[in-house]
């Protein structure tokens, strides 16, 4: 492999030395060959004569494409003709070319006309790669041809690609099926456009300098897979490597950060109203049994505390130093930590890269870098750590501990978290606010929450990613142990804009963050109330066995929405076997209906509710139960509400435990029902079929990707 990448590290070079940012249609052929990605025969001609010469060596037919380093869309400058199949054809091809080329940009230099044979018929699919600005180098496929740009069915991976990624990959479009062969035609060579995928991804990853590589189309067939055209654009620079910190390091700093035994507060202040003041009295009013050291150069006490002039003064060591004053007076402060050996900066003021002062941040993450302070922030809201009785904010204070460790990039989205977490009781193991994210990051914070015992999910919302890769191996890393819910913000497509080829134009950044984050594993909420409600299910509800999920409900409307709920979250309705689906019949009257949904109808009283829950639960074949209730005065909701959890935790005391969630349309008692439901285990929502069933897919999800399915 060695011999081939001197190959192509040599075109690359040449290239450069030249100025230019493409290569031309034979470099790109030797930089195919050179890593094993098919490509038809061909040759550059410079004169007509040259271009019939080739075509009767390479066969007819044969297509003609102008050679130009300064035409990257040839189709759009004329400069293509396919299906030649006599040397008139090809003569009076080769001047059109050339003519439409000279029309097309008086200034191109032209080298020639490329002589290519034509590819074999097969499905049009496009392979690429683009360099992102979050997670680097990135492989995409998807449908190929002239319609790519409409249909936009691509798919992305980081590079390089593994087999299994590749593989993903052509079942991850919306035209996976024309793949496998529709309407008699054979199915595309799935090996050999694997081994394509893979390939390119790795000739993107081993060469930093190239920016993108577009085969498109690729034409895939039974016999194989061949590219009729390889675009390879080259990158201005390399842009510098972020500085990254070991495993180990992150832990140290991020146990002492989450987890102090003492706190400095930076701009403490006695006068009701200032940051330093709220800080203070959430510390102290919180229970923190730390160490509380209040610091201002004009003032002997604070609330009660002897205070420092400054943090230098502090006596002992601090494992946490609280920003409170104006962003100009960070960076002196800061220094005075830095001298301390304070390790790390929780950064509350605004004032800096968020309102243009670009140059005020950068010095204060070179002097971080320097002391070895790990950075929170800057304009953030502090943070909480319930566990510790720390609540570090100049916000309302949260003390309900729990399992959901909770992360904002915004502050009015951090107080959003805190609102609900209060409404609906969630217990936190942590809530921080990240804001400009000048050093400490999701990664970060990953890294330590996948290590925390008193952490089970982690709800994540961000506008940005700083280093996707890092983001990603954390990810990996923690997700087999517990699950990670993103909140994506900033859905736009800014990345594709300045792209020079089919594949950096489909690159939008959602549609990467999408296809990414699903890759490390991630759940992806589509909006905030949902990350919240999913944060809050996933530590309720046991892990799934398997995929088979049955609906119970006292309602045949019911019923169908949650049947449609299901297949949107990815979930599969069981197919009920003769002996469970005559099991089942033995406890609902005539005119209901058994098969799944299981409709015991609405007039029924507990006792049917609770025979059918009890099969669900009992039977080994169910991994999953949906329940559909509707209020009747039979069968109050609270009545419902009490079997339910006395079956579901009668059957958890014999070691039997799967995910039961519920939804309860009624009138307004249907709430405290929920709520009780919710209390004890089972996922419940009045008023709606969706939410409870978006609670269960997400619990499946995060099975999948953790390897927790059988």
């Amino acid at each position: 492999m060695e011999e081939q990448k001197a190959a192509v590290r040599a075109v690359l070079a040449a290239a450069r030395a030249e100025g230019r940012t493409a290569l031309t249609a034979s470099e790109g052929k030797l930089v195919a060959d050179a890593y094993g990605i098919p490509t038809p025969a061909e040759g550059l001609a410079e004169c007509a004569d040259d271009a019939v010469s080739l075509a009767d060596r390479i066969g007819f037919p044969v297509a003609l494409k102008i050679a130009s380093p300064d035409i990257l869309h040839k189709t759009d400058a004329g400069g293509v003709r396919i299906g030649l199949g006599s040397a008139a054809e090809v003569r009076g091809a080769f001047t059109a070319i050339v003519q439409n080329a000279k029309a097309y940009d008086p200034a191109a230099r032209i080298t020639g006309v490329q002589v290519q044979q034509m590819v074999p018929e097969g499905q049009e699919v496009i392979v690429g790669s683009v360099t992102d600005p979050t997670f680097g180098k990135i492989v995409a496929f998807g449908l190929g041809g002239v319609l790519v740009e409409v249909l936009k069915d691509v798919t992305f991976r980081l590079a390089p690609a593994t087999a299994d990624d590749a593989r993903s990959m052509l079942d991850g479009i919306r035209a996976a099926e024309v793949l496998r062969g529709v309407r008699g035609a054979p199915p595309a060579d799935r090996a050999a456009l694997t081994g394509l995928i893979v390939r390119t991804s790795q000739l993107a990853a081993d060469f930093p300098e190239i920016a993108e590589v577009d085969l498109n189309p690729v034409f895939a067939s039974a016999d194989g897979v061949m590219a009729a055209d390889v675009r390879v654009l080259l990158s201005d620079g390399i842009a510098p490597a972020r500085r990254r910190y070991s495993r180990e390091e992150i832990l140290t700093a991020m146990r002492r950060l989450m987890e102090p035994r003492s706190v400095a507060v930076i701009g403490a202040s006695n006068e009701p109203g200032k940051i330093g003041n709220s800080v203070m009295r959430n510390l102290i009013d919180g229970g923190f049994p730390g160490e509380i050291h209040p610091v201002n150069p004009k003032a002997d006490d604070i609330l009660g505390r002897k205070a420092y002039k400054t943090v230098g003064e502090v006596p002992g060591a601090v494992d946490v130093a609280v920003f409170a004053i104006p962003a100009p007076f960070v960076p002196a402060a800061l220094e005075e930590a830095g001298r301390k050996g304070i390790p790390n900066a929780v950064l509350i003021p605004s004032g800096f890269a968020e309102t243009g002062e670009h140059a005020l941040q950068e010095r204060i993450v070179a002097l971080g870098e320097e002391y070895g302070i790990r950075l929170l922030g800057p304009n953030i809201y502090g943070y909480y750590s319930p566990w510790q009785d720390l609540c570090a904010t100049f916000c309302t204070p949260y003390d309900v501990r729990g399992p959901v460790a909770l992360t904002s990039q915004s502050g009015g989205i951090g107080m959003a978290i805190l609102g609900f977490a209060r409404t609906t009781r969630t217990g936190v193991s942590a809530i921080v606010g990240l804001g400009n994210k000048s050093d400490v990051d999701e990664d970060d914070l990953l890294t330590y929450f996948g290590e925390d015992d008193h952490t089970e999910c982690i709800a994540m919302h961000l506008e940005d990613l700083k280093d996707g890769r890092a983001f990603v191996e954390a990810a990996r890393e923690t997700v087999r142990k517990k699950p990670i819910v993103v909140l994506k913000a900033g859905r736009t497509s800014a990345g594709a804009k300045a792209a020079g080829s089919h594949t950096g134009a489909l690159a939008g950044d959602d549609a990467v963050y999408d296809d990414i984050l699903r890759q490390a594993g991630v759940i992806r909420a589509p909006g905030l109330n949902d990350m919240l409600e999913y944060a809050r299910a996933l530590p309720v509800l046991p892990t799934p066995r398997g995929d088979n999920v049955v609906i119970i409900t006292g309602a045949g409307g019911s019923g169908v929405l949650l049947s449609d709920a299901l297949v949107d979250n990815g979930l599969r309705l069981m197919e009920i076997p003769k002996d469970l689906d005559a099991a089942f019949r033995r406890f609902i009257p005539p005119f209901g209906a058994a098969g799944n949904p299981v409709d015991i109808t609405g007039g029924e009283p507990p006792s049917t509710y609770e025979a059918t829950i009890r099969l669900g639960m009992e039977d080994p074949r169910i991994h999953a139960l949906v329940l559909g209730y509707w209020h009747t005065i039979v069968t109050p909701p609270m009545v419902f509400a009490e079997l339910t959890v006395r079956v579901v935790e009668e059957f958890r005391a014999r070691g039997i435990e799967k995910p039961v969630v519920a939804s309860l349309a009624g009138d307004t008692e249907v709430e405290e029902a929920a709520a009780y439901l919710f209390a004890h285990g089972v996922v419940a929502h009045p008023y709606t079929t969706e939410k409870p069933v978006a609670a269960l897919g997400a619990k499946y999800r995060w099975a999948r990707a953790a390897g927790l399915l059988t």
